[in-house]
């Protein structure tokens, strides 16, 4: 039996609660140290702040030719708090982001079923979905600013059609170019089949090929044009966006390729559990009943369905594939479980709540508990001990850094924000006689004749500190 009206403001109630909690529980990972590569962020908005320039992404003294939206974000962030606290600014903006899209999926849903209720459900599915819950949600990548830019994007063409209102479309205007200014031309490949999506739809159709919708649909295709004139006078940089693609689709053996192929749907399907498989069994248990599944008769499912499908299969089938890259179309999943779960009643709707709150306890013991013990005994803490390491053998002499792996980022970003006001590092000039260079090499033919005078150990990565002139003579500490 469907919710009625009483136990319909209750199941609100409890989803928004979790929905909250979801997030909350990612309040902890402000105190990490930095994880991943989470140190591009940082490293590039210090060294873009101080050198003035928020039009190009500097990192390592080199223009990077990519977005800048996220570090305009991470620069306002970090100037208010302190740069000390950058990395735990830049999981905060994380954070808010997965927040905002189980926002404009709730509200979303609002507006397609008019039912509170639902839009609670998917709003608080959307932000437990595992990989978000335990670590994309928070991680201090661009990922979760681009999934939310894109979904909203996505949902203002949606309510455009839905309700012929042209107004909209100033928000996927809007949306797409920032989320442009955030990844590159990716956001257009998720917007763009969105798009395709509608336009297949005659009622769509009609409406979309409206003067104002082309007209606004002309200004959107516009903006990568218009930022690369006004960036370097030539498309410098969306040559280098076009390439990064490109790398994805570098092939792959026959073997690699196959078993990316098989296990790219079973890591997605474990990657938004516990309710994909939840949905999983319910939809299997239905049809060996040899019931019907209503849901997928909803146009929104349909809709919903569809515009997953053409975004998530190119990145199936993609030689250089990663769970991460679907991030901005993940919503769309929690529409569509949200009303396959909601069609099934009261009772299944309270057994998922109930799962979700399990699931979000889980988060609190990693977060809490797990994560700050892995990373004392493994890695993270060492990046900063390193630092400081770093920092006292290379005081008194320059310092560059050619390291650009995970660990090297990290380390870097600490030396970077210890040394406030000192400019960021950068890489090594081609002729340098005196100072020290960080590197990952144990053999860096660049840096000969230089000598290592110390290595510091980072788990599965060794840093290298390398020195030339006087700066060898210096006693070590």
């Amino acid at each position: 039996m469907m919710p009625g009206a009483t136990s319909d403001s209750i199941i609100a109630r409890r989803a928004w609660w979790l929905f909250a909690a979801a997030v909350a529980s990612s309040i902890p990972t402000l105190g990490f140290y930095l994880v991943g590569e989470e140190g591009i962020l940082v490293n590039s908005s210090l060294e873009m702040w101080q050198r003035g320039d928020w039009m190009r992404l500097w990192m390592y003294g080199v223009d990077a030719k990519h977005g800048v939206f996220a570090n305009w974000l991470v620069i306002i962030f970090s100037s208010a708090v302190g740069w000390e606290h950058a990395p735990a600014a830049t999981r905060a903006i994380m954070i808010f982001s997965t927040a905002g899209s189980g926002l404009l999926l709730a509200f979303l849903t609002f507006q397609l079923y008019r039912n509170a209720a639902l839009a609670a459900l998917a709003a608080a599915i959307c932000v437990t979905f595992a990989d978000i819950l335990l670590y994309r949600g928070w991680l201090g990548y661009r990922d979760p600013l681009l999934a939310m830019l894109v979904f909203g994007a996505i949902a203002a063409i949606w309510l455009a059609v839905a309700q012929h209102r042209a107004a909209w479309l100033a928000g996927t205007l809007l949306l797409t170019a920032a989320a442009f200014l955030t990844k590159g031309i990716i956001a257009y490949a998720f917007v763009g089949a969105a798009a395709l999506v509608f336009l297949c739809q005659r009622d769509a159709r009609g409406f979309l090929l409206r003067p104002v919708p082309v007209l606004v649909a002309v200004a959107t295709l516009a903006m990568p044009f218009l930022w690369a004139q006004a960036t370097g006078g030539d498309q410098s940089h969306n040559s280098r966006l076009v390439a990064e693609i490109g790398d994805k689709l570098a092939p792959l053996g026959g073997w690699a390729y196959f078993k990316n192929v098989v296990s790219y749907p079973l890591e997605t399907l474990v990657r938004l559990s516990p309710v994909s498989l939840l949905v999983l069994w319910w939809l299997w248990r239905s049809r060996q009943r040899g019931s019907e599944n209503a849901w997928l008769a909803e146009q929104p499912v349909r809709t919903a369905l569809i515009i997953f499908a053409v975004a998530y299969i190119p990145f199936w089938l993609a030689p250089q594939n990663h769970f991460r890259y679907v991030m901005p179309v993940l919503p769309l999943v929690a529409l569509m479980f949200a009303v396959a779960i909601w069609q099934r009643g009261e009772t299944n709707v309270r057994s998922v709540l109930r799962w979700l709150w399990a699931a979000v306890a889980v988060k609190l013991v990693l977060a809490a508990v797990a994560f700050p013990i892995y990373q004392q005994k493994f890695r993270g803490e060492n990046y900063a001990l390193t630092a400081k390491a770093v920092l006292q053998r290379t005081a008194g002499f320059p310092l560059y850094s050619n390291d650009t792996t995970a660990a090297g980022l990290a380390v870097t970003a600490y030396l970077n924000i210890q040394r406030q006001p000192q400019p960021a590092l950068t890489f090594a000039p081609a002729a340098w006689d005196n100072g020290f260079v960080i590197s990952y090499s144990p053999d860096a033919a660049e840096l000969r004749p230089a000598k290592v005078v110390a290595q510091y150990r980072l788990a599965g990565d060794t840093l290298y500190l390398y020195c030339r002139g006087s700066a060898c003579n210096a006693a070590a500490p």
